[in-house]
């Protein structure tokens, strides 16, 4: 489907047409031939069933209980073919009267119009198909509109009578929870059963509201200059929250406007259009009521007037499917209101997050090419991110600290092709937020325990509902959990709403259950299961290929997920490749003998461990006062097929392993392994089943092609893997070098490097400047380009439509402008991404320039040259990068390594200008440039070890006593680092002395 692009709002003042759809009358829905056939069978099975039943009982068997009253002699009677006879009959005759109930109370309720029908107790199965059959018979009545069920289910299995509905999503589903799902298909149709015996009723109060002042109108207005009225401003002046733009849409969606057209596209409003609002609508003279508008002509309020009578057409028409949303799912009637945000960006919310994370089928531009499997993954994708980032920058700054002359590490490698789109993807579909709310959950949770003395239970699975709330499922019942947490939907249950996860702060314990590894969703839950508390062995069927996509999930997660503190992962039959990620956690072995081997000396070390310690099991010894570090999960991932013997083997070895802290999970072709405790299947649609289990999810894998493209970012960033990298490389070029001479100047220039300010644009007006100068800052930092969902991700953390990213992109592209040649300073690359042009230019982009040139271009040649074009870099730096970003704004740069980059360049340059002076016995030019430098890397050892050197040639032994007492007194209780003390040992043998005295 082809992208939609807004107008520039600055092009007319005049709107442009919408698309709306043409108006169509309503159709009447005639009953057909089919409609009385299938009234006839409803009624002939509804004859046999409430009155042909009874009659053959009666007729044929007879009544089936003793006349008199029982006694002992009954026992010792024979057992008859009577006997069975009677108590079938006795049975017969229960369900009868069971569904007899079940048809009086439908066909009251049907008959009636209004109210839901009662639930008879114990009913389930009999009352649905009472309910079918009641309405196929009263399909030709004037009431059959109020029944929500059609005949044509009749034939439909109950499976699909029994999914989830949002309430029983809500209360998380458990492990063993068939017969929550069997509550929630009554509860599903009783929902809709309500729902549109609401809308009869609506009909037959025909608008009254409107005349009693509970609903409110607004009419949009004309636009300002180049500000346009869009229903996201609408709903944050009068709601409160730009979010619910979508209640509005979904009220007024194809009613007839006063100009005749209707609303059929959220983004595609025109002024004087009416708009109906939600009745907590607030905000002055502009919401208005049909009735009581003073400040608007009659005209107006006739509009008004007309438009509220099309109400009951639009509830009627459009608002079957807004009943059922994932999206805006609420939390559960036992837990307290939580109106905070989604945790997991997989949880689409309209005007802040949702298709950052999961892509909703059928959006419009759908994932740009990015992979799926990364952009559903958000805990995963948090966690990849984060490693990549601390490994780009151990990488940088072992770059420098051990360089001699040129180095890699200043400008890590631009990714390209797949391991760029996975870069986007990690970056769009990556919940860091989520991880730091788990985390600090779960560790606040065994602070509280061990506060009270308490044990922390075995946590078999954790599921992150769709609103943020966590649900921790128990092994066994341990007890009123302690607060802010609750109980949730039954004793094995506790649950901690978002909101009271906020307040958690870090504690200092040790990571309580690291084994927990993301599986899958199920409706917008996200099941984490705990693979080291299984009592047993966790099996996976399915193909191979399948089986090796949620593996490498599975070991991906393990490896860099952020509520863990240490854990071995052994990985045997593949993997070979995913070391990258988390050498220090991930091993492999060969096969099953080593597997055995290390296991079984493992297995022997932990009981005997526990033994002495007086453990039960790795829980007790995890959180206690030892916190002792052998307690870290060893969590094995055997993805071949295991043969019979090995099976066994492998049963014995993992009988024990729930209470040690270890997990195994096993690929298997089949369903009967051995020591399987629980048994999963992966299927080729991606779901991932477990019918013993209550399971059904859409399952998290890395397939074979984004798992390589991951593992390229890795690969990458680490210095070890260049075979030329070394001494005496040259460092990387910048991605982007500024033409430095007078005929290079740009017409749009950011000073990043201290203060924001921007020359050669005008300040946008309004509200949306912050977000224009957020943006373009990101482009800024990102010359090779920034796909078009990983800058709506950034500027809107928690998702934002395409409607709304897309006008924003279109004011940024009509700020910018075009250069003197018309060429936009906005474009699109050929894979899509957003590029800025070479006439936009940062005074990073100035700075690194400088410096390249100065050490690797015309300065290598001309010490005249280098000297100048240092000393112009080193006059850039006016602090910190953006230093005065406004509160909660940029959060985006904590995926980013420039914060790393920017103090690495600046010392780099004070380093070089500093031998620059040197040369020519400047000390003072020299300390100058080394103090300089220091504001903005005041980390950098090289710094400090230099200056002392530059202080040291001055010959002022004073001087350079009191720069080492600095260094000390900065130190603090770490003391010197190794390599200072032995330059100072070399330079002023008695700075110790000094040191003593002022102590």
């Amino acid at each position: 489907m082809p992208r939609r692009r807004t107008t520039s709002s600055s092009s007319s003042t005049a709107p442009s047409a919408p698309r709306n759809r043409t108006p169509q009358p309503v159709r009447v829905r005639r009953r057909s031939f089919g409609d009385f056939v299938k009234a006839f069978l409803a009624f002939l099975v509804l004859l046999v069933l409430v009155v042909g039943v009874p009659l053959a009982l009666a007729t044929q068997i007879g009544w089936p209980l003793p006349d008199g009253a029982p006694s002992l002699d009954w026992l010792q009677r024979e057992i008859t073919v009577q006997t069975f006879l009677h108590i079938l009959t006795v049975i017969v005759w229960f369900a009868w009267a069971q569904f007899t109930a079940c048809v009086l109370v439908e066909v009251k309720a049907a008959l009636s119009g209004v109210g839901v029908p009662g639930r008879v107790p114990g009913s389930g199965p009999s009352q649905l198909l009472a309910r079918q059959l009641v309405a196929a018979l009263l399909l030709v009545g004037a009431t059959a509109a109020s029944l929500t069920p059609g005949l044509s289910q009749l034939g439909q299995s109950l499976e699909g009578n029994q999914k989830p509905s949002v309430a029983a999503a809500q209360q998380t589903p458990g492990i063993f929870a068939q017969q929550q799902e069997q509550a929630a298909a009554t509860a599903n149709a009783l929902a809709e059963q309500a729902g549109q015996a609401g809308q009869d009723a609506a009909r037959a109060d025909g608008g009254s509201s409107a005349a009693h002042g509970d609903t409110k109108y607004y009419r949009i207005q004309p636009p300002e200059g180049r500000h346009h009225d869009s229903l996201w401003e609408v709903a944050e002046r009068h709601l409160g929250d730009g979010r619910r733009y979508k209640e509005i849409f979904e009220l007024n969606k194809d009613r007839v406007q006063p100009d005749g057209s209707r609303l059929s596209e959220a983004s595609l409003i025109r002024p004087g259009w009416i708009m109906e609002m939600p009745g907590d609508a607030r905000g002055g003279e502009l919401v208005e009521m049909p009735d009581e508008a003073p400040n608007v002509s009659e005209q107006v309020q006739q509009q008004i007037s007309d438009y509220a009578q099309t109400g009951d057409h639009a509830q009627g028409s459009g608002g079957g499917d807004a009943q059922v949303s994932l999206p805006e799912q609420r939390p559960a009637p036992a837990t307290p209101a939580n109106p905070a945000n989604p945790v997991t960006p997989a949880t689409p919310v309209p005007g802040t997050g949702g298709e950052h994370a999961a892509p909703v089928a059928g959006q419009e531009g759908h994932s740009f090419g990015l992979p799926e499997a990364l952009l559903a993954a958000p805990l995963l994708a948090a966690g990849l991110l984060g490693a990549l980032g601390r490994r780009r920058r151990q990488a940088m700054w072992q770059s420098a600290l051990g360089a001699v002359g040129g180095r890699r590490g200043m400008e890590p490698p631009t990714p390209t092709g797949d391991a760029q789109d996975a870069q986007d993807a990690l970056l769009v579909g990556a919940d860091p937020d989520g991880v730091r709310l788990l985390d600090r959950s779960l560790r606040g949770l065994a602070a509280s325990l061990a506060a009270e003395s308490r044990p922390l239970p075995v946590v078999y699975a954790a599921w992150m509902s769709g609103n943020g709330d966590l649900h921790l499922q128990l092994a066994q019942p341990a007890g009123k959990p302690p607060t802010p947490w609750q109980q949730g939907q039954d004793q094995t249950f506790w649950m901690l709403a978002r909101s009271d996860a906020e307040g958690y702060e870090e504690a200092e314990t040790a990571a309580p259950y690291p084994g927990l590894v993301s599986l899958g969703t199920m409706d917008d839950s996200r099941l984490l299961l705990n693979l080291e508390a299984v009592p047993g062995i966790v099996s996976l069927g399915g193909t191979e290929a399948d089986r090796a996509a949620v593996f490498a999930s599975v070991a991906a997660e393990l490896a860099t997920n952020g509520w863990s503190d240490r854990m071995t992962i052994t990985l045997v039959g593949f993997g070979d490749d995913l070391t990258p990620l988390a050498p220090n956690r991930i091993r492999h072995l060969d096969g099953f003998e080593d597997l055995f081997e290390t296991m079984s000396a493992e297995t022997r070390q932990r009981r005997g461990a526990l033994g002495a310690a007086g453990h039960d099991s790795v829980l007790t010894g995890r959180t206690g006062p030892a916190q002792h570090t052998r307690w870290a999960p060893h969590l094995v991932l055997l993805a071949a097929q295991p043969s019979d013997d090995d099976a066994l083997r492998l049963a014995e070895l993992a009988a024990d392993a729930g209470r040690l802290g270890i997990g195994y999970l096993v690929g298997t072709q089949g369903t009967d392994l051995p020591g399987a405790a629980w048994e999963m299947e992966i299927t080729r649609e991606g779901r991932l089943l477990a019918p013993l289990l209550g399971l059904e999810l859409d399952a998290q894998m890395l397939p074979t092609a984004q798992r390589r493209a991951v593992v390229e970012l890795f690969t990458d960033a680490d210095p070890g893997s260049d075979p030329e990298g070394g001494p005496g490389r040259p460092a990387n070029a910048p991605p982007f070098l500024v033409d430095i001479s007078e005929q290079g100047r740009p017409a749009v220039y950011a000073r990043l490097v201290g203060s924001y300010e921007i020359i050669g644009l005008d300040t946008p007006d309004g509200e949306r400047s912050a977000l224009l100068h957020e943006a373009l800052a990101l482009l800024l930092l990102h010359r090779e380009g920034v796909h078009p969902r990983v800058l709506s991700s950034a500027l809107w953390p928690r998702g934002v439509t395409a409607d709304v990213r897309d006008a924003l992109l279109e004011r940024l592209r009509t700020w910018l402008g075009s250069d003197p040649d018309g060429t936009p300073r906005l474009a699109t690359d050929a894979t899509g991404r957003l590029t800025l042009a070479k006439s936009v230019v940062s005074d990073l982009d100035v700075l690194r320039s400088l410096y390249y040139e100065a050490t690797q271009g015309r300065g290598v040649d001309s010490r005249q040259v280098r000297g100048r074009l240092l000393t112009d870099a080193l006059v850039l730096v006016r602090g910190p990068l953006l230093a005065d970003r406004p509160e909660g704004r940029y959060r985006w740069l904590t995926h980013e390594i420039v914060d790393a980059q920017l103090p690495l360049l600046v010392a780099d340059t004070g380093l070089a200008l500093c031998e620059f002076h040197l040369e020519r016995d400047r000390a003072e030019k020299a300390i100058e440039a080394l103090n300089a430098a220091l504001r903005t890397a005041p980390a950098d050892e090289r710094l400090w070890h230099e200056l002392l050197r530059a202080t040291h040639t001055t010959g002022d032994p004073a001087r350079l006593r009191a720069l080492a007492a600095d260094l000390v007194a900065r130190s603090g209780a770490r003391g010197l680092p190794p390599r200072t003390e032995a330059l100072l040992d070399e330079l002023l043998p008695t700075w110790r002395e000094g040191v003593s005295a002022a102590g």
